[in-house]
């Protein structure tokens, strides 16, 4: 892909993080689990054999947490973006939500809240009818009408 440029940061994020979840790592990681094992009796399982495993363990979690979430803040926010597009290519959808994950909780809660209603509506109308639904494929009895759009009342969503 053309104008692809990433830091060494993200770079050995991704491959650590693709590398972390490969079977031949967690071979490796119980190898050395088994190993460490092992060798107990050698040292009389004495404090520093336990200090090694202990140490070592420590440090790979350490580091990791950090490089599995620079991984999964970039897997979040690529899916965004493409979620975004979407949004924004269909015909009808509520451009509202684009870049929804900006809002603050309170203004989240209240979308979530419309659209459960949502569902709760068109669930109930296809119990009581699963034909029943509108021209414009909504549940006839769903409490919003077909031109309104969830953030029409809510001041945080537009502009």
């Amino acid at each position: 892909m053309a104008g692809k440029k990433q830091g060494l940061f993200t770079k050995i994020a991704m491959a650590v993080s693709k590398a972390a979840g490969e079977p031949v790592t967690f071979a490796l990681a119980l190898l050395v689990v088994v190993v460490w094992a092992a060798s107990g009796p050698i040292f009389k399982f004495g404090d520093t054999w336990q200090l090694v495993i202990n140490t070592g363990t420590t440090i790979i979690t350490f580091l990791m947490v950090f490089l599995i979430q620079a991984s999964q803040n970039r897997d979040t926010e690529a899916l965004q973006i493409k979620l975004d597009e979407i949004i924004n290519a269909l015909e009808g959808t509520d451009e509202a939500l684009l870049d929804l994950e900006q809002l603050d909780e309170e203004a989240l809660d209240r979308i979530r809240k419309r659209y459960l209603r949502k569902a709760e509506a068109a669930r109930r109308a296809s119990k009581s009818n699963p034909d029943d639904l509108g021209g414009d494929g909504r549940p006839t009895d769903d409490p919003e009408p077909p031109n309104s759009h969830p953030g029409d009342s809510d001041p945080n969503i537009h502009g």
